[in-house]
């Protein structure tokens, strides 16, 4: 029984030598995180026959620009964009719209949309 037994042993010795331990780092490599750009506040409201979205950029940011597109229900009535770096955060856009609506704002940065906002005056949805 020796004889099978040490040549099926002898056979299967090459194989062994492929067996390696594993090695999982003790500290793991840092991960670079990179977020995208955040509102830290957003509103929109009417002053007189005006329409005023105030925006402010939180976090940090790579200059571009950030751009409304207004609609009174599903029509657009028009589009404004502003320059913003690490220095000017903030922006106001205005629009004239005398009449009462359901308006909302549409804020993207950067071609990524950040928020809507709304305001509406009538009973529509």
């Amino acid at each position: 029984m020796r004889p099978p037994f040490l040549a099926l042993l002898l056979t299967l010795l090459p194989l062994l030598g492929g067996c390696r331990y594993t090695f999982i780092p003790v500290i793991p490599e840092r991960v670079a995180i990179s977020l995208p750009p955040s509102l830290a506040s957003a509103s929109l409201l009417r002053r007189g026959d005006e329409l005023l979205v105030s925006a402010a950029l939180g976090g940090q940011i790579t200059p571009g620009y950030l751009s409304v597109v207004w609609y009174d229900g599903d029509k657009e009535l028009g589009r404004d964009s502003v320059y913003l770096d690490t220095e000017l955060r903030r922006a106001e856009f205005r629009l004239q719209a005398p009449a009462k609506g359901s308006y909302r704002a549409l804020l993207s940065f950067g071609g990524v949309l950040l928020r809507q906002v709304e305001l509406r005056e009538t009973g529509e949805l």
